[in-house]
């Protein structure tokens, strides 16, 4: 039992209500498939999405991530009450609403992971395709699941994630120290690719603001995930939790092209 109760130690604080998440997810994606899908539907042809269609979980998403709904589906997926969602005043929505943005980033230093002082414009404008998200390491609900997904999509990149840059700034970087961040990049398995970045409380909201990502407490931060192909194109951003699949779709044009 000796090694159990290591294990046990060994699970980051966020494990167990991630795992609640996980199982409402997966008893809603059953109970819908069994109510939800056309006997008489023609062969090959999807049904258009509706609040009450069947959510497609692809092979290549974590559990824990959001199921693969099309960006307009409005389906709800209710968490537990003990879940860390209930905590941060926000649902657990299928799918995320996918719109198009411009912004002026903010003349602010950050400080990254490895103890570096560094300017967010640079590090976002180093020529290659952006992913970024806010996060901080004490969250139980929204940011484990996020990073989940950007763990799984720097996978599913292979011999192309080198080429992509994905970025968590913290919300909270009174806690969130560069050892803090590191060792919560360590839960995800995060190659160099994948930054993360603490600094000052005002360097932090003044980020936050420029991307419409505050809303008052880092408590209701919504999950949200921004992509910008290369340095002065428009960034695309997913309100709500994005798959893989969908973060796949933006970045599949550009290596296309090359």
């Amino acid at each position: 039992m000796d090694h159990i109760d290591t294990a046990r130690r060994s699970w980051p604080a966020w494990a167990p209500a991630a795992a609640l998440i996980a199982l409402a997810l997966a008893a809603h994606v059953q109970a819908q498939g069994a109510s939800s899908s056309p006997a008489n539907a023609e062969p090959g042809v999807r049904p258009a999405a509706r609040s009450d269609a069947r959510l497609d979980v692809p092979a290549d998403v974590p559990a824990a991530a959001t199921p693969d709904a099309r960006p307009d589906s409005q389906a709800t997926v209710g968490a537990p009450a003990d879940a860390g969602a209930a905590r941060h005043h926000i649902k657990i929505e299928a799918g995320a609403a996918r719109s198009r943005a411009s912004y002026d980033l903010p003349h602010v230093k950050l400080t990254r992971v490895d103890g570096k002082a560094v300017w967010l414009e640079r590090e976002l404008d180093d020529g290659r395709p952006v992913v970024l998200d806010f996060v901080y390491t004490t969250c139980s609900s929204v940011c484990p699941l996020s990073s989940q997904t950007f763990a799984a999509l720097q996978e599913q990149l292979g011999a192309e994630r080198d080429r992509v840059h994905l970025v968590s700034i913290s919300i909270d970087p009174e806690e969130d120290t560069p050892q803090r961040l590191a060792d919560y990049a360590r839960h995800f398995d995060a190659g160099p690719q994948w930054d993360f970045y603490t600094g000052t409380m005002e360097a932090s909201l003044r980020i936050q603001q420029v991307f419409r990502a505050f809303l008052g407490d880092k408590m209701s931060h919504p999950p949200l995930t921004l992509v910008r192909t290369a340095p002065g194109k428009p960034w695309v951003r997913f309100e709500g939790f994005a798959t893989v699949n969908q973060l796949m779709d933006e970045l599949r044009d550009r290596f296309a092209t090359r």
